[in-house]
């Protein structure tokens, strides 16, 4: 693990944020993601499993596919990838399996978290290790969390409230 920040890191780290927000907009849970090469923004996502109602639509997938067809090949050994929130198992491995060289988050995840909250995927014997760099405007990234989940379930005490 790593805590060396280089002074871009909050540039990208904000778009995540940008991204996230947009997710929360429609409904969905505020997490984005932007993978970066040569310090340039080459790939983004967010989360969208609710609107694609897929399980696999999550930030960090979508911005990894998209990385992959901008560079045209799977390995992104050059790259970074900014994260709002802590991978999960899912994504963890499918930043292995993209060989993807930083990774930096903000919130962490005691729900799924896979680099370090629940488990840390990078510490098992496979073939690629990531340098992270944890809780990177975590308070930022948390409160954003936060925020949607109290206002999702305020919207569902009204709805309950009303059918009473």
């Amino acid at each position: 693990m790593s805590e060396i920040l280089i002074p871009t890191d909050e540039i990208f780290m904000r778009r995540a944020l940008t991204l996230a927000e947009e997710s929360a907009a429609e409904g969905e849970v505020p997490v984005g993601a932007v993978i970066v090469c040569d310090n340039q923004i080459i790939a983004t996502g967010r989360n969208r499993r609710e609107l694609g109602k897929n399980a696999l639509a999550h930030a960090e997938i979508e911005a990894i596919d998209r990385a992959c067809r901008v560079l045209d090949g799977w390995r992104l050994w050059k790259c970074s990838l900014y994260v709002t929130l802590e991978p999960c198992p899912m994504c963890a491995g499918a930043i292995i399996n993209a060989r993807i060289q930083r990774i930096v988050y903000g919130a962490s995840d005691p729900k799924a978290g896979s680099c370090g909250s629940v488990t840390d995927l990078f510490s098992f014997p496979y073939n690629h290790h990531p340098e992270v760099v944890k809780g990177f405007l975590e308070e930022e990234c948390s409160r954003q969390l936060k925020d949607f989940f109290r206002e999702l379930r305020e919207k569902k005490r009204k709805i309950t409230s009303c059918q009473n």
